[in-house]
């Protein structure tokens, strides 16, 4: 089948196994993908998934989306990117990373979470790109500091990409300064267009966007949106982000009954607006029009998060990855 410029991430289904992970490699390939992503946070490791994928799925370009850039060295997070690109040689690899938030990486991992997330997301992607070149890198940083190491792994012309996972606006700019590319996440279609913009204030990365959808019925899984978003704007980065997207008083309300400790009202207070914009759920044909609607506002590269809300969660996943791809 012909490769279109789409991806596909099993981020929405970490907990549910590997090998199910791969089996959405496999659906992806065969229905024409360009790439397949992975996610982590508590479940599995990324680049095992990668690995693995790389030799079920032979089509596809492979992307961590994102990694939490505290659990990993830039030496290290150099080493895993160029290993994947040693088993795909001829495709795209993109080594995407983020700075995560306090409770995963401070509270889960236990790595820490610094006060400036900026400076330490230039300083990580400088040396993981000092350390792709093959040359001896002694490095001095505020964050990192290495002395005479030299990658082992031996690429070719291609080499793998720097993605970042980015939000507000500050972090917009560094990635369109100094990765290849920008990964938005939990936006809408509508608000693509304003993240560009300052993307384009730091330079000219690449536009990727999860985009999370499900052929399922969405009146019966609107619930567990709703609980999906609640878990994600509880923190700050996040629901300043659904606040720039549009939905202000949605997510003030939220807050306010959180703050109330009622868990139920705060969940109850997410907008059909918000969820709809953000966790999109139809037939195949609204999931098709929907995945478009992000390439029409400005999205290089949509990245399919199939939603697994449905009485056969696998049937629901391979429903929504054949339905994107059309």
């Amino acid at each position: 089948m012909e490769q279109r410029q789409v991806g596909v991430t099993s981020a929405g289904i970490q907990t549910l196994g590997a090998d199910f992970q791969l089996d959405v490699a496999r659906w992806a390939a065969d229905a024409g993908y360009s790439s397949f992503w992975v996610a982590e946070a508590n479940a599995a490791e990324g680049f095992a998934i990668l690995g693995a994928a790389s030799q079920v799925a032979p089509s596809l370009g492979l992307g961590t989306g994102v990694l939490a850039l505290q659990l990993r060295t830039p030496p290290l997070a150099a080493m895993a990117a160029a290993t994947l690109q040693q088993l795909a040689p001829d495709r795209d690899v993109f080594l995407g990373i983020g700075i995560s938030s306090p409770a995963v990486a401070g509270q889960w991992h236990g790595a820490g979470y610094g006060p400036r997330p900026l400076a330490q997301v230039r300083e990580y992607v400088a040396l993981v790109r000092e350390c792709l070149t093959g040359e001896s890198v002694t490095f001095a940083g505020d964050f990192y500091n290495v002395k005479r190491f030299r990658l082992g792994v031996r690429l070719g012309d291609r080499r793998p990409k720097i993605v970042i996972g980015a939000l507000n606006s500050a972090m917009l700019r560094l990635a369109g300064e100094v990765a290849d590319a920008v990964l938005l996440n939990y936006l809408p279609a509508s608000h693509v267009a304003a993240s560009v913009e300052h993307v384009r204030a730091g330079g000219n990365a690449q536009i990727m966007a999860y985009v999370h959808c499900g052929v399922t019925d969405r009146d019966r899984y609107a619930d567990a949106a709703r609980k999906d978003l609640f878990s994600y704007a509880v923190v700050d980065a996040y629901a300043d982000n659904f606040r720039r997207a549009g939905y202000t008083d949605s997510v003030d309300a939220m807050h306010e009954r959180w703050a109330a400790r009622d868990r139920d009202g705060a969940i109850a207070a997410i907008s059909d607006e918000w969820v709809d914009g953000v966790q999109i759920m139809g037939d195949a044909q609204h999931i098709t029009r929907s995945v478009q609607a992000y390439a029409d506002n400005g999205v290089d590269l949509p990245i399919v998060f199939p939603l697994p809300w449905g009485e056969d969660r696998r049937a629901t996943v391979e429903a929504t990855v054949r339905a994107a791809s059309a």
